[in-house]
């Protein structure tokens, strides 16, 4: 599949920004918002100013964290597809795709457990330590919904962390080290149906050719292209799916 320059970046752009929206309102909440309501007197006063918080920040939280998965699963369909990769490259796609799902699994259930606190008392009045600590009047179920909400909160922190941790990893990598043997796949112009005009040819980001079956020919800013030598040439093309009029991109 061939992708677009602007949905590329588009993409990545949304999965990057909700993945900050996201884990910077989960740090936020944690380390100033949640100790911060102690500084109220009043305990029913602090779950009442709580759940306000959270809930006028919750739908950002979630437009955050669902941009981020949909960016990260866009791209596994795509550039960062199983097929497209190296063996080293496929560890740290398979990890983050594990954090992702346990971001998206821990963040709905806190959101959850969170409304159901809310529900406790009216206008969220619960009484309260902290965010996630319960007082001593704090009424027993609601103590064990926010006993729920400070693991939930907590995995979700660390899933948000290495999440991050491993798409800067993926980001040197890419940069440092990139495929050898990955295709062009994405283009804003002719310009990957002008090589593979040519069955022979392919492209190739840098100058990662196999030597043993092909030779670099042109090279450009983002890619080179290779073509195949004369002994295996004749699989190329047959294997080519632009034969009789056929438009598929690989």
């Amino acid at each position: 599949m061939k992708v677009n320059d602007t949905v590329a970046n588009v993409t990545r752009a949304a999965h990057d920004v909700g993945l900050a929206a996201w884990l910077g309102g989960v740090m936020f909440g944690k380390f100033a918002h949640n100790p911060s309501l102690e500084k109220i007197s009043n305990h029913a006063e602090r779950g009442s100013v709580s759940n306000a918080a959270w809930n006028g920040y919750n739908p950002i939280n979630a437009a955050g964290l669902g941009a981020a998965a949909l960016g990260w699963g866009a791209a596994r369909l795509t550039e960062t597809n199983p097929v497209r990769l190296s063996g080293p490259e496929k560890a740290l796609p398979r990890a983050k795709d594990g954090l992702m799902a346990a971001a998206v699994v821990t963040g709905i259930a806190n959101g959850v457990q969170g409304a159901r606190l809310a529900r406790q008392a009216p206008d969220g009045a619960v009484p309260v330590q902290t965010g996630t600590e319960p007082a001593a009047d704090t009424p027993p179920q609601a103590a064990r919904i926010q006993r729920r909400i400070a693991v939930l909160g907590n995995l979700n922190l660390a899933s948000g962390v290495a999440l991050v941790a491993v798409n800067a990893v993926l980001a040197q990598m890419n940069h440092s080290h990139p495929a050898k043997r990955r295709a062009l796949t994405r283009s804003s112009s002719p310009e990957y149906e002008s090589v593979r005009a040519n069955p022979r040819r392919f492209a190739v980001i840098g100058d990662h050719a196999i030597e043993t079956t092909e030779d670099i020919v042109e090279r450009h800013p983002r890619y080179a292209v290779v073509e195949k030598h004369e002994d295996v040439a004749d699989l190329a093309e047959r294997s080519n799916p632009r034969r009789q009029g056929k438009r598929q991109s690989i």
